[in-house]
């Protein structure tokens, strides 16, 4: 683990690729160990591969402003020739080497600057972390550069220049647009659950209260997904016509109903109620969801403590 390996060894690592030590350092003198150990863990693995040009902290970290409920906040610049190859990977990579309990959330709250944003959570040290990865293809770091305060921790030399592909463009635009699947509506809950109890747990009651309205959008787009999938209606419209002439509908709407209706600033009490209700949901309306992902689940009832 590189939270463990000794001062000499990471330091060789880390000029070996390119890192720039000071950088590190000084992230590690403002952030806890913890922090600090998943975040070498992080850098190590994303510049293990050659076909990433750059890594960049950004946030909190970069502004030297976090907590210890504080993300780590990273942009990763990759190839544009490669970048949906790697794309098509990262969620096996934040699996497999970095310990994510469930697929990447595609973050739609990020400003768009040319790539795309991902969001996983990490056990970490017996707690969850959250990882922010910005993707971008080599030819946006400049841009990414100028809309977000970020450091640059590891560059890679390379001789030719990158020029923008518009096959990269389009497959950006796509994956932004693309409807998202159950499993990916249940991921994109329990995720911003996630982050709504960090708000709680800070006192941020304006930031939780407008992601309590992402968290009941996210339910109602998922029961519109399982339950009608072909519906040509925006938004919330239709919801009783299309939903509720079948009894599983009904009883979905009525979850809904409860969870539009608790208080519009919460609590760990009506977070808690809020999660059970979309997992009841879930269950009921599309189990296949549930199924692909239930050993996740019962990793995040542990870890946030849900009953």
């Amino acid at each position: 683990m590189a939270g463990k390996q000794d001062g000499a060894t990471w330091n060789r690592r880390i000029e070996g690729c390119g890192m720039t030590l000071s950088v590190l350092t000084k992230l590690a003198e403002a952030n806890r160990p913890e922090q600090f150990a998943l975040l070498e863990r992080v850098a190590e693995r994303l510049s293990s591969s050659d076909a990433v040009t750059a890594l960049l902290v950004r946030g909190s970290l970069a502004r030297g402003t976090a907590d210890r409920l504080s993300d780590i906040d990273f942009v990763v610049g990759v190839e544009d020739s490669r970048f949906e190859d790697y794309v098509s990977v990262l969620d096996a990579l934040a699996t497999t080497e970095l310990g994510s309990i469930l697929p990447g959330w595609r973050d739609s709250i990020v400003g768009h600057m040319g790539g795309l944003g991902f969001v996983y959570l990490i056990g970490w040290a017996g707690q969850l972390q959250q990882l922010d990865l910005y993707v971008a293809p080599a030819s946006c770091i400049g841009q990414v550069q100028e809309h977000t305060v970020c450091q640059t921790i590891f560059t890679r030399d390379r001789t030719a220049d990158y020029k923008p592909k518009a096959q990269t463009t389009r497959f950006v635009s796509d994956e932004t647009n693309r409807p998202r699947s159950c499993t990916d509506l249940l991921v994109e809950v329990m995720v911003i659950g996630y982050l709504i109890r960090k708000r709680i747990s800070r006192g941020q009651q304006l930031i939780a209260y407008s992601e309590v309205f992402l968290f009941n959008t996210a339910a109602k787009n998922l029961i519109k997904a399982a339950l009608a999938p072909r519906s040509t209606y925006y938004g919330w419209y239709q919801l009783e016509a299309e939903v509720g002439v079948t009894p599983i509908g009904r009883e979905c709407l009525a979850h809904l109903m409860a969870l539009i209706s608790a208080p519009g600033i919460p609590t760990v009490a009506s977070l808690t109620d809020g999660l059970n209700r979309v997992f009841a949901v879930a269950e009921m309306a599309t189990p296949e969801a549930i199924g692909t992902i239930r050993d996740a689940i019962d990793a995040y009832r542990h870890y946030l403590e849900l009953p």
